[in-house]
């Protein structure tokens, strides 16, 4: 495995990203892995290297980027009310979906300069917070993101610029819409509403949910991991890649 941490300069700041991809093979597709809300940590840069290994260039981005290089968070950040998760919430309440899509942006023409990855379509996914932003990229990219999944992402249906319910038929990429059975911050019934709007926007793909598991089933380090359902996650999101990156 070829790892890097490189520092992509944009217009709000220097946006520490993870690079890794494949020894043979070279140029590989590319993936845009999009950070949940504790941010980026070492388990983050295991679920990059999986992927990667079946032939992808994994890109990770540092979504805080802009709160300074300070903006990574202990094991503390899980424990709401903990010093490290009032941090991190700090941060995260000022996070928008087209600041999202400006580093989007920025990640596409970092692609574009990279001899060691193959031109074509991307690919995209998030997970919690950046479920939301994988979805809109799709949108507000569509010639370029042939597949984008979202994994328990957070309110999909809002009243923000950009909420994915309402880009859906902007989308022109395949979309894998995954959310738990029990999710406060995905509800079912929410979950409902976006299939309508899904349905009626003619978007490619599927919206699935699964069963018995919560927010976040599909972190290793998480006391709500759920093994099963986290393999199912890899297999839904490697075929997705599959199908559309090669």
């Amino acid at each position: 495995m070829i790892e890097e941490i490189l520092d992509i300069t944009t217009a709000d700041g220097v946006m520490e990203t993870f690079v890794c991809r494949p020894e043979r093979d070279a140029p590989h597709p590319a993936v845009l892995m999009l950070m949940d809300a504790p941010g980026i940590r070492e388990e983050l840069y295991e679920m990059a290297r999986r992927l990667a290994t079946v032939g992808y260039c994994v890109i990770l981005p540092n979504l805080y980027y802009r709160a300074g290089r300070d903006s990574k968070f202990n094991a503390e950040v899980l424990v709401e009310g903990s010093d490290e998760h009032t941090r991190m919430r700090a941060i995260r309440v000022n996070m928008t979906i087209p600041q999202a899509m400006k580093d989007v942006g920025e990640l596409l023409a970092f692609v574009d300069e990279r001899d060691d990855i193959k031109p074509g379509p991307i690919g995209t996914h998030g997970y919690c917070m950046s479920g939301p932003y994988s979805l809109a990229a799709a949108a507000r990219y569509p010639d370029r993101i042939a597949a984008a999944a979202s994994f328990y992402g957070t309110w999909l249906v809002n009243d923000v610029e950009e909420s994915p319910h309402l880009t859906l038929g902007q989308t022109r990429g395949e979309l894998y819409i995954a959310c738990a059975e029990h999710d406060q911050l995905a509800p079912l019934d929410m979950v409902e509403e976006l299939k309508g709007y899904f349905d009626e926007s003619g978007a490619r793909g599927e919206i699935e949910i699964y069963p018995g598991v919560r927010h976040g089933f599909a972190f290793p380090e998480r006391s709500i991991y759920d093994k099963p359902a986290a393999e199912q996650h890899w297999e839904r999101l490697i075929s997705l890649y599959r199908r559309n990156l090669g």
